[in-house]
């Protein structure tokens, strides 16, 4: 199973501001699935979440998440991170994150807005390591 992104790969994650939709498993086993904002860094997925958010306490739980990302464009094409997650909640490296991920949905101009806003003490910088990447693309070809 590749664990590691091509750059094909990371130029479909990277490209424009699509959104991943972050599954996790409630206690009782029903999934919870949430659009989050992200980031590369090297071959790890990050983003940032409220460390009382009902997706902290499900990863808290069971660190085994998966993570979809989409063009919803034709010919259509997704990507499937199956991964284990882990966290932090070091102010430097949240504030940092944050900024590039605001930066990144937000444009420059209002990254350190969202840097600010998200890098402060109750986040959590959350960093997805993949056991498993699926991509299909040109589906509609």
């Amino acid at each position: 199973m590749p664990t590691t992104f091509t750059e094909e790969q990371r130029a479909f994650l990277l490209h424009g501001t699509r959104t991943g939709k972050l599954a996790t498993v409630r206690k009782d086993g029903r999934a919870h699935i949430v659009p989050i904002w992200f980031t590369l860094d090297g071959e790890t997925l990050v983003f940032n979440t409220g460390e009382r958010s009902v997706k902290a306490a499900n990863m808290r739980r069971d660190p085994r998440v998966s993570l979809c990302v989409d063009d919803e464009t034709a010919p259509y094409a997704y990507l499937v991170v199956e991964g284990t997650a882990t966290w932090t909640s070091d102010l430097d490296e949240l504030l940092t994150w944050s900024t590039r991920i605001g930066g990144r949905y937000m444009g420059e101009a209002r990254a350190e807005e969202f840097g600010k806003r998200n890098g402060v003490p109750g986040e959590l910088l959350v960093r997805i390591t993949p056991t498993k990447i699926s991509f299909e693309k040109d589906i509609a070809n």
